[in-house]
């Protein structure tokens, strides 16, 4: 069930690093092979020791809340094509990508509730964003699973396909997104993302600092100068 461990953790954290440096990755599929998409953290490879104050907080920084963030903050567009249950840190995993498409057989769990546990790996911070603090507080209080079509519903994804289409969608999305103005796509992400937690002055400050920087790219160059050709944008991604 993909459940995650330090190793895949790090690894994740580590390609989509290496994307946001690269200017031939130009977009980023997040997905997973199997039933599920990602169970949750993987518990069992943890051994078991006497924890001192500050030990969990710690972990917490620099594991889980450290893997979201690099979603977030990766400087290209990222889709989660969720194939299955997503759960606990699976489930905010997927909930931290720009585009989120869902098989229709794909679950969503808040767990930690069921475990006795506070949720971690941005969970409270992403949730009310999304979807508003009651929704978040229902999802999170009872620990029910969330199909793909009410998650849908409630803004939290895309779209649903059939999982024979979840591929294929995924890869035509990314397709797109690898041949647009990546620059662009960058900053709009950060503008939006920064937006949920700026002020009116702030937000209308950066909007506009992050178009006298785009102005600077090619491809910004290049959509002027095709609109006044009367053609075609052919952008490549500086």
């Amino acid at each position: 069930m993909n459940a995650v461990t330090w190793d895949q953790r790090e690894r994740i954290i580590a390609l989509l690093a290496e994307a946001s440096s690269d200017p031939a990755i130009r977009a980023v599929v997040v997905t997973a092979t199997g039933r599920g998409f990602c169970a949750g953290a993987d518990l069992r490879g943890a051994p078991p020791r006497e924890h001192i104050a500050g030990d969990i907080a710690r972990t917490i920084r620099l594991g889980a809340q450290r893997l979201i963030g690099a979603v977030l903050d990766c400087e290209k567009p990222v889709i989660a094509a969720v194939n299955g249950t997503a759960a606990g840190i699976g489930a905010h995993l997927a909930f931290a990508c720009d585009l989120v498409l869902a098989a229709e057989e794909a679950r969503f769990i808040e767990v930690f509730v069921r475990r006795g546990l506070v949720p971690d790996g941005g969970g409270a911070y992403l949730l009310p964003r999304l979807i508003g603090p009651q929704r978040t507080k229902e999802l999170m209080f009872f620990g029910d699973a969330l199909s793909a079509q009410d998650a849908a519903r409630l803004g939290l994804v895309n779209r649903v396909v059939h999982a024979d289409e979840l591929e294929k969608t995924a890869r035509a999305w990314s397709t797109r997104l690898a041949t647009g103005p990546t620059r662009s796509i960058a900053l709009t992400k950060q503008l939006v993302n920064a937006s949920l937690d700026a002020d009116r002055a702030s937000a209308f400050a950066a909007e506009a600092a992050a178009q006298e920087l785009n102005m600077t790219t090619r491809d910004a160059n290049e959509g002027v100068r095709s609109f006044m050709e009367r053609r075609t944008p052919k952008f490549e991604g500086r």
